[in-house]
């Protein structure tokens, strides 16, 4: 294993602190870290993952169903039981081997699990890697909107294998690269020229240290769903829907990123070359701007109004002259507005 190629990053959260460790060939470290802190190890994968883990202690996979349907309820309970099964204690230890979905999943079924297990990510997806393995936010959905049922569970430790990211699917490329164009507008910095250990490497700087400052996302830390209002709503509709052309998280978010700048030009908040460079950026990573032709413009304002962010009004974090800012009460006539012009 090369050494120089891996980078560090710590998430300080004073007891609760960890690391993020990105780079290539990091498989067998995995099995180093685990083997000399637990005797016991579950697995939680999905079948379309192509990648495993070689353990040296006593170890199960447990797969999940594909796609968003592993992030239910009945899912959490179809797990929890196989893990009394197999024998877990609170002891041992539980790992997340995927992307942002099974990282979701893996982290809330650890935090309900004897009322707390260990738990670590090994991230397979660039969004996994860039975001959601990030931060100990663990969740699963309902049918009235995602990330409904969730928890604050911080992991031990978090992978990025960069291997990995070898093996995905274009719309899985453009779903993480959906939340590397939102932290272009979080930290106005630009990932042009990097390489792709460096881009990942700077993704998981900007978010540990959000995480640091705001843990619970009582404050800035809600910064960090910039484009998550309507890209959660788009993303939940189609899944609803059962459509086929159904969009990536990230490419979800990059749709939503959009829309918060048209609504934040609306209301005179953002100039309209300011609007123009939120389209220039997604469009630098090859993401699409629109609104899916299959949308139903009107249900979308229904998901938004059950945003997590949402205390009882329609909410969204929007640019400004200062920057980005939770901006609350937004009137929804003009959500609806622009809704439409997209």
């Amino acid at each position: 294993m090369n050494q120089e190629a891996i980078v560090t990053i710590e998430v300080s959260l004073g007891e609760r602190s960890y690391a993020v460790v990105v780079g290539r060939g990091l498989f067998e470290y995995v099995d180093q870290y685990i083997s000399s802190r637990y005797e016991k190890v579950a697995v939680i994968t999905q079948e379309e993952i192509p990648w495993s883990l070689q353990l040296s202690v006593d170890s199960e996979v447990f797969t999940v169903p594909k796609d968003e349907r592993a992030k239910s309820l009945r899912v959490v309970d179809e797990v929890s039981s196989k893990l009394a099964l197999f024998g877990l204690k609170r002891n041992h230890l539980i790992v997340a081997l995927g992307g942002g979905v099974v990282t979701d999943l893996g982290g809330f079924v650890a935090s309900t699990y004897y009322r707390g297990t260990d738990y670590i990510n090994v991230a397979t997806t660039l969004l996994g890697m860039v975001d959601a393995a990030v931060g100990g936010k663990t969740a699963v959905n309902l049918r009235q909107g995602k990330n409904l049922v969730g928890s604050f569970w911080q992991p031990k430790a978090v992978f990025c294998d960069l291997n990995t990211l070898e093996t995905l699917p274009e719309n899985q490329k453009r779903s993480g690269l959906g939340e590397m164009a939102k932290y272009s507008f979080i930290s106005h910095d630009t990932l042009e020229g990097m390489s792709l250990l460096e881009q990942v490497a700077r993704c998981v700087e900007i978010k540990a240290e959000y995480v640091a400052s705001d843990e619970r996302e009582g404050g800035r830390r809600a910064l960090l769903n910039y484009g998550h209002t309507l890209g959660h709503a788009v993303e939940a509709q189609g899944f609803e829907r059962s459509l086929g052309e159904q969009l990536t998280h990230g490419e979800a978010v990059a749709v939503g990123i959009y829309f918060a700048g048209k609504l934040a030009f609306k209301m005179g908040r953002i100039d309209e070359a300011r609007l123009d460079e939120h389209r220039k950026v997604l469009h630098s990573y090859g993401l699409n701007h629109r609104l899916p032709s299959w949308a139903d413009k009107d249900s979308l304002l229904e998901y938004m109004k059950r945003d997590k962010k949402s205390m009882g009004t329609l909410t969204f974090v929007l640019d400004g002259r200062d920057g980005l800012e939770v901006v609350r009460d937004v009137e929804e006539s003009m959500v609806k507005d622009v809704i439409h012009e997209l």
